[in-house]
């Protein structure tokens, strides 16, 4: 018996998945595990490198049973502008803060879609995101971000 793939866009998917989930349970090695009870460092992301693990599996097992369309062409500029989205809330985080943060992230990766069009609509949804995200986040999990950052000091007097 001979396995054929069948749907490249599973077989990519799970080799995406295996990856990141392996690399993910490597790291999260040197981390005390704990129990469900008091979990450790550790616990978080190997559960969930252990799941990204299983959706691999999942969807190798999909990728010899069922027929697929080839893999189209790469949205380029999707791909480059979320990235760059991540990049920038990475880079701003700590100097602008949470709020500027999150935004320039929701902008910048909306920007992404073809259908994406600034509207009240869309800025009272971003407002409200940034709103939940900071609520749950910083006050609900009490994550350590600074809500605003060092590059707003001079300008508001913190």
């Amino acid at each position: 018996m001979t396995l054929r793939i069948r749907s490249t866009k599973e077989f990519g998917s799970a080799l995406l998945y295996g990856a990141l989930g392996i690399a993910g349970f490597v790291v999260a090695t040197d981390y005390g595990f704990g129990t469900a009870g008091r979990m450790g460092p550790g616990y978080f992301p190997r559960v969930i490198s252990g799941l990204l693990i299983l959706v691999a599996l999942v969807s190798l097992l999909r990728s010899l049973r069922r027929d697929a369309d080839p893999i189209g062409p790469v949205n380029w500029k999707g791909l480059l502008l979320v990235t760059a989205s991540v990049c920038l809330f990475g880079l701003m985080l700590t100097g602008a803060g949470l709020a500027v943060a999150l935004t320039a992230l929701l902008l910048v990766s909306a920007l992404a879609s073809d259908h994406f069009a600034l509207s009240v609509r869309s800025l009272a949804a971003l407002v409200a995101l940034v709103a939940v995200c900071t609520l749950v986040f910083v006050k609900g999990l009490g994550v350590p971000m600074p809500l605003t950052g060092s590059w707003l000091s001079p300008l508001f007097g913190f």
